[in-house]
């Protein structure tokens, strides 16, 4: 507020939403892209070290999990398929390989999807995101 007059001007800052998925794919802030946004391996941390962002208004709840769970299960079934109609390996080995596969994919995905949902309701400025500047 300015001489009794509302500042607008924050409020309405535009939020791209390919850099903020971009920064949010890369477990940073999507405001400034310089602090971390994950406190461990998923924990969103309330506000950003280095901007002072809120993101504790964060509702990412299961979305990264079925994402994950969706682009694991379309990535490795076909090549699973694949594999045993090529290669004909024993069912043991061919459970094996492919379950650390699975598992590794996941973990690598799991925060990164985490990190892009969160920042997309940032730029979209969903739940919370879109009060004044939202610095905490």
């Amino acid at each position: 507020m300015r001489d009794g007059t509302v500042d607008f001007e924050t409020e309405e800052e535009e939020r791209p939403l390919g850099p903020a998925l971009w920064r949010g794919w890369n477990r940073v802030c999507p405001r400034c892209g310089s602090g971390p946004m994950l406190r461990g391996y998923l924990t969103v941390r309330d506000n950003c070290p280095v901007c002072g962002e809120s993101l504790h208004h964060q509702r990412a709840d299961d979305g990264p999990a079925y994402l994950t769970i969706l682009i694991v299960g379309h990535l490795m079934a076909p090549v699973i398929l694949w594999a045993f109609v090529e290669f004909r390996p024993d069912p043991a080995l061919l459970a094996t390989i492919f379950g650390i596969g699975t598992v590794a994919l996941s973990l690598f995905l799991l925060p990164r999807l985490k990190g892009a949902m969160v920042a997309l309701q940032w730029a979209k400025r969903m739940h919370g995101f879109g009060g004044g500047s939202g610095r905490g």
